[in-house]
């Protein structure tokens, strides 16, 4: 996509028919929303630059169209009414240019955003790491991922089968925590301030900034950020993995745990009422990709001494007396 028609889009001067071009390239790649949120970060940091910049429009114009026309000896006379968005590029131009030498002089590492939005998103990295995003997730990864394998979890739910590179570990930062591993396959789920590591293959070591433990096949640990300590547990189920799967693998699993899977699911809010029902267990499988009335009506025939009522957004679950 062309730079110049972005910027427009940017600044909402875009025709009907370059906003629709600009969302079908948008919707078409992850890498291309990753290439506009990069073009968006800089185009704020050229706006706060702007603040403190003696920039002006109207000269940033003359110059653009100088060197544009250095070749020719005929004067140009550009009304700027009638091309007032050529202006604004121009001036975008410049600013960015100084926002982006800036940036890179001064500013953080940079890093590229990978976001999934409704759908789950299955992305390979530099290094050749694969990561699949639940939906709602989003990470953000070293630009220069071949010597910098760092990542950062900003929230959801993401599954990372890691390259080896022993010379090269690959750490994955969320708040104060982290997770660092030469190559392994697990699932990392960062949610309402909690994060769960859960190890699929290999060894994985995870540290809250107090401590540090590893994780192996099997293992998972639970890090909340009001408590310093970490607890190493047997993982007993295969539900962290359903927006791979395509299945919820539901096994003695106790009936509040199937309330909150579907409402990380389903985004939804399910409720068991009755605690004499909450830990009563629940064993079928269902398809992720049904609809939650489906998937209930299921839960119901297996369950027979339950009954759903809606109120006020919430589906709650009680025991039939």
């Amino acid at each position: 996509m062309n730079e110049e028609i972005l910027i427009k889009f940017l600044l909402q001067e875009t025709s009907e028919e370059e906003s629709i071009a600009v969302q079908k390239w948008l919707d078409e790649a992850t890498s291309n929303r990753a290439e506009f949120a990069r073009l968006e970060r800089i185009w704020t940091a050229s706006k706060s630059l702007n603040s403190t910049s003696n920039v002006d429009e109207e000269q940033a114009w003359i110059k653009f169209k100088a060197k544009t026309t250095s070749r020719s000896n005929e004067a140009i006379v550009r009304p700027i009414k009638q091309n007032y968005w050529w202006l604004k590029i121009a001036a975008v131009l410049v600013l960015v240019a100084g926002a982006w030498m800036m940036y890179n002089v001064f500013g953080p590492a940079n890093y590229t955003d990978l976001i999934a939005s409704n759908k789950v998103v299955i992305e390979h990295l530099p290094d050749g790491s694969e990561v699949t995003l639940n939906k709602n997730s989003e990470i953000s990864y070293a630009t220069d991922f071949k010597d910098d394998r760092s990542v950062k979890l900003k929230n959801g739910d993401v599954f990372f089968n890691v390259a080896h590179d022993k010379s090269k570990p690959f750490v994955i930062k969320i708040n104060k925590a982290s997770v660092t591993v030469v190559g392994t396959s697990f699932n990392v789920k960062h949610i309402k301030g909690e994060t769960e590591v859960i190890v699929e293959t290999g060894i994985v070591k995870v540290s809250n900034g107090n401590e540090v433990i590893e994780l192996h096949k099997g293992e998972k640990v639970l890090i909340k950020e009001a408590s310093p300590k970490l607890i190493k547990e047997e993982n007993t189920d295969r539900l962290y993995d359903y927006y791979r799967s395509g299945n919820f693998v539901f096994y003695k699993t106790p009936l509040w745990k199937v309330a909150e899977v579907l409402n990380e699911a389903y985004n939804v809010n399910v409720v068991v009422k009755d605690a004499s029902i909450a830990n009563e267990t629940f064993n079928t499988t269902l398809k992720a990709s049904a609809s939650l009335d489906d998937n209930l009506d299921i839960i119901l025939q297996t369950m027979q001494n339950l009954k759903i009522d809606r109120n006020e957004g919430q589906i709650i679950l009680s025991k039939i007396k």
